[in-house]
């Protein structure tokens, strides 16, 4: 019987659109919106790095502009960072209604800043019970330590558990310590995926 449920953040309960960020950034910087994108993926170690807490926002900014070439404020480059989400309120909305019955964790590859950021703007996603946050564990999705961690944090095992998450490697992840993984798509009826699993409000 499925006792717990945990959520990804990024494109399940939260959209989000990197593109907007490149687009902003081109004020600051003689690149175009493609060359942005380009940089940020060549460097994306960079990011993994501040995702995992591995370095300080003040240095994660100081590589971005280096690399980027950009002359923006340390407080104008974490705006456009951050100015990327909107809730989902179709997700969010049937969380809500299954969280009086179930254990509701949050797993997230995410940063301080980002994550800071959504707490202010979102209040309205703070409903989980336990929060599973790369920068403060030091573990990324697929790792399986950040599954374990999730199931600890509820007090569960991987067969009472469901995962939701919109990256194919990450289900995969959480499969592996036996955890069933509902792949999320913009075509998914979550509803009835859930339902299907037996999990009901």
């Amino acid at each position: 019987m499925i006792d717990t449920i945990i959520s990804d953040m990024g494109q399940v309960v939260l959209h989000f659109n990197n593109r907007l960020f490149f687009r902003k950034m081109t004020q600051y910087t003689n690149r175009s919106e493609e060359e942005i994108r380009a940089v940020t993926h060549a460097h994306i170690e960079i990011v993994d790095l501040f995702d995992k807490g591995k370095i300080r926002p003040e240095e994660f900014y100081q590589k971005a502009k280096t690399g980027l070439e950009a002359e923006v404020s340390y407080e104008d480059f974490f705006a456009a960072y951050c100015d990327v989400f909107a809730v989902n309120p179709l997700t969010l909305g049937i969380l809500k209604k299954l969280k009086p019955k179930y254990k509701l964790i949050l797993l997230s590859n995410t940063d301080i800043v980002r994550f800071s950021y959504i707490k202010r703007k979102f209040p309205e996603l703070l409903i989980f019970d336990g929060y599973v946050l790369s920068f403060d564990s030091g573990l990324m999705k697929p790792d399986p330590r950040v599954y374990i961690a999730a199931l600890e944090l509820a007090g569960s095992n991987p067969e009472r558990a469901v995962f939701i998450d919109d990256i194919q490697e990450n289900i995969d992840g959480a499969e592996r310590v036996g955890i069933k993984g509902l792949l999320f798509t913009p075509e998914i009826d979550l509803e009835k995926a859930l339902r299907d699993l037996g999990i009901e409000p």
